[in-house]
């Protein structure tokens, strides 16, 4: 229309005389639009009618007149009027001149305004009207001012609008919400009162809190309109009304059929009043069944058909079914057999009782994944039972053998004892022979053969005592005695054992000093550093030997270093093995390889770290770890110093009792050798009689510890018994156990270990015989 207007005139008018000409048709909408915003009395009919009469005047005074220009009608239009009238030519109305621009917008706007205020004034505004004046131009009516004064009345009072509100929201919630408006405006709450702007206002926003802004604000013009005496209004607001309500029912509807679950709505008597598509097609419901009013009862009959449930049974299941949505509201898991499908069903009670809202939801495949994942169970556990039974079964096989070998290694450690003891018999008795030929200093070739045979006999001596060793350790008959005791005096007593066999191959041996004490078995610990120092002079050809300390946190290092031919990487852990050793060449002692097995099996025991760092052409250090003491826990030990043997010896009288008469022997002959006399006895009946005929003049009593069935040290107690005296003793025996050096230690009898070495055995009785003279 703008375009074929521009087509028609644009080549007698410029574009901005248009453009003004436009500008000036819109200016017919600012009193309607202003008037509406500052005159509570301003009316929708009077806006129409002025903005509809300024139009008209627009187009007589502006439009119309460029066409005359234009050519298209008759310019006497314009200069002599409509019919000649002169007062009512276009541009001068009633002999006005202006500039034809001002004259047009003055008289059109002038028009305009007056018809509307005309209007508004003669027709009042409805009452939807002066709800919105109200919200847009009437202010809030202060605190103070009195009850009775209204900007308008109406017949509508507080009880109705809160009864229309309770429609809606429900009498509880309504009721709550007035009384407490009621109570902020300092107002009492009495439903016989005319409502007010303020009250009308809340009650719109309440509802719309329900129903939407649209629907609120038809509620509540219904509600006026009821006392308006505008029929035709009435009718209006009823067509919006319905309008708008048909427009959320169908919104509604819409946005539940897009959902995923069925959903049916049914009211308190269990009729069907709303669905959507969902429901339907999940129950499969028919045709018949898909409108409003279908009994509850029948929808359940029909998903319970579905389900296959016998007929004779139906009005069971239907009853239970019904009891779950209307009363307990108790989920229901339906299985559609028929039709492959599982569905659960849960329901809802409606405010005031109204009805039921039930959903139908399909769980098939979550149904389904439950039963995958319990047979996936089913399976595991199965196989984890197969396993358990299995692992009960290695177990007690792993148990069982064991067993077996713990047996067996007992058996072995009994015969390993049983035979050692058999066999430290002769060979105890012929280092006891040996040692007297030796000491008699037999001259020329059989004393040399003598030395030879005791040599040996050490040696083999050696062997059996490092295999008894292995043996308990393996056995775990060997129990460590914690003790704290100064690390120096065990070095040096090392020192003092080993200095001859060094020197003697040309080696120096050194001792670093430590102040340092330590907490663990002393004898195992002397045992360790002493294979080790015996290794570092055995393996070492020329150079030295070095024995020190390192402080380790709460630990101590002690080290073993020495000049040797040094250990590759790759036989570092070889050494460690049973009969291994490395070394064959000439210079070098021979052994048997159990030394540092001993030492490893020592280490490990007492949970002592070993170390060895080597490397070949450098030498080796072997160190073992050992936790700290702190001195105030060390017992005091002095060494025992026994000089002049042979003086203090041969004035005793010793009574030996063993069952081996080889031993006898040898005794007979090792201690007549060194001056004593010598009284044996083969048991203990032989051992009683020759006690109680020699009794007083006995000095020592040496006892093996097996007697046949009997025991060495109750004999020697009930020897001491029967003479009444603290008689000294030593107990010579093969058993090597803790135990029996227990027993011994508790008696008062001295311990040591066939076979005796004949300087161990001399010390003891030198130390006795000392005893004996510092007592007189």
């Amino acid at each position: 229309l703008a375009y074929s207007y521009y087509r028609m005139i644009g080549s007698t008018a410029a574009l901005a005389q248009i453009g003004l000409i436009s500008f000036a048709a819109v200016a017919q909408f600012a009193p309607a639009f202003f008037g509406g915003l500052v005159w509570k009395r301003g009316t929708a009919r009077g806006a129409m009618a002025g903005v509809t009469t300024g139009f008209a005047l627009w187009a007589y005074t502006l439009f119309l007149p460029s066409f005359a220009d234009a050519g298209w009608i008759d310019s006497s239009l314009i200069t002599q009027g409509p019919f000649g009238i002169g007062l009512l030519r276009p541009r001068m109305l009633f002999n006005l001149a202006f500039d034809p621009l001002t004259h047009g917008v003055i008289w059109s706007l002038l028009v305009n305004s007056a018809v509307y205020i005309a209007v508004s004034l003669f027709r009042a505004p409805s009452p939807i009207e002066r709800m919105q004046a109200a919200v847009f131009v009437t202010r809030d009516i202060p605190l103070g001012t009195a009850p009775g004064f209204r900007l308008w009345r109406t017949a509508v009072t507080v009880g109705e609008v809160e009864a229309t509100v309770a429609r809606y929201l429900g009498t509880e919630r309504t009721s709550r919400a007035f009384a407490e408006a009621a109570t902020q405006r300092k107002v009492a709450h009495d439903p016989k009162v005319e409502a007010d702007i303020r009250m009308l206002r809340f009650a719109e926003h309440l509802l719309a809190s329900a129903v939407g802004t649209a629907s609120s604000r038809l509620v509540m013009a219904l509600l006026l309109e009821r006392h308006s005496k505008n029929p035709r209004g009435a009718m209006k607001l009823l067509d919006d009304a319905s309008t708008a309500i048909q427009y959320n029912r169908d919104l509604l509807q819409s946005a539940i059929d897009n959902v995923g679950q069925g959903i049916a709505v049914f009211d308190s008597e269990g009729k069907l009043i709303c669905w959507n598509e969902r429901f339907c097609s999940l129950l499969a419901l028919p045709a018949d069944m898909s409108r409003i009013g279908a009994p509850l009862e029948e929808v359940l009959d029909t998903m319970l058909r579905a389900s296959g449930v016998e007929a004779a049974r139906l009005p069971e299941l239907r009853l239970d079914r019904l009891r779950k949505i209307t009363s307990t509201h108790e989920p229901i898991i339906e299985h559609l057999g028929r039709r492959d499908m599982v569905l659960e069903l849960r329901s809802s009670k409606m405010p005031e009782d109204s009805g039921y809202v039930v959903t139908f939801t399909d769980i098939t495949q979550s149904v389904k994944a439950a039963e995958e994942l319990k047979r996936a169970n089913e399976t595991l556990e199965r196989r984890v039972q197969e396993r358990t039974a299995e692992l009960t079964r290695l177990n007690s096989e792993l148990k069982r053998a064991k067993s077996q070998a713990d047996a067996a290694n007992l058996g072995k450690t009994r015969f390993i004892a049983a035979a050692s003891h058999d066999i430290l018999q002769p060979l105890n008795a012929a280092r006891l022979f040996t040692a007297s030929l030796v000491e008699r200093k037999v001259r020329g070739s059989g004393g040399e053969l003598a030395r030879n045979i005791d040599a040996s006999l050490g040696a083999v001596e050696d062997i059996f005592s490092a295999l008894l060793d292995i043996s308990r350790l393996d056995a775990g008959a060997l129990k460590p005695e914690i003790s704290a005791f100064l690390i120096d005096d065990l070095l040096n007593a090392l020192k003092l054992e080993f200095a001859p066999a060094a020197a003697e191959r040309g080696l120096r041996l050194t001792v670093v000093n430590s102040s340092l004490a330590v907490r663990t078995d002393r004898k195992l610990l002397r045992r360790v550093l002493q294979n080790l120092v015996s290794n570092a002079i055995k393996y070492t050809r020329s150079g030295h030997v070095l024995m020190g300390c390192r402080r380790r946190g709460e630990s101590v290092r002690i080290e073993v270093h020495d000049s040797g031919p040094g250990i590759a990487e790759h036989n570092q852990a070889v050494i460690f093995h049973e009969f291994e050793r490395l070394g064959q060449d000439k210079g070098i002692e021979p052994g048997l390889g159990l030394g540092l097995s001993i030492v490893e099996r020592i280490a490990k025991m007492m949970k002592h770290p070993l170390h060895l760092i080597s490397r070949p052409g450098h030498g080796s250090c072997f160190a073992i770890t050992v936790p700290t003491a702190p001195r105030h826990e060390l017992v005091e030990t002095r060494p025992k110093i026994i000089s002049r043997l042979d003086n203090r010896i041969g004035g005793l009288t010793i009574f030996v009792i063993d069952n081996e008469p080889q031993i006898l022997e040898a005794m007979q002959a090792l201690l007549g050798g060194w001056g004593a006399r010598v009284v044996t006895a083969r048991d203990v009946s032989e051992a009683h009689a020759l006690f109680a005929a020699e009794g007083p003049s006995i000095d020592v009593i040496l006892a093996d510890y097996h007697l046949n069935r009997d025991d060495g040290i109750e004999l020697i107690e009930r020897l001491r018994g029967a003479d009444g005296r603290m008689v000294p003793a030593i107990l010579i025996t093969a058993d090597r156990s803790r135990l029996v050096q227990k027993r011994a230690a508790e008696s008062a009898i001295q311990y040591l270990r066939k076979p005796v070495r004949p300087a161990a055995l001399r010390a003891a009785l030198a130390q006795f015989a000392a005893q004996a003279q510092a007592a007189e």
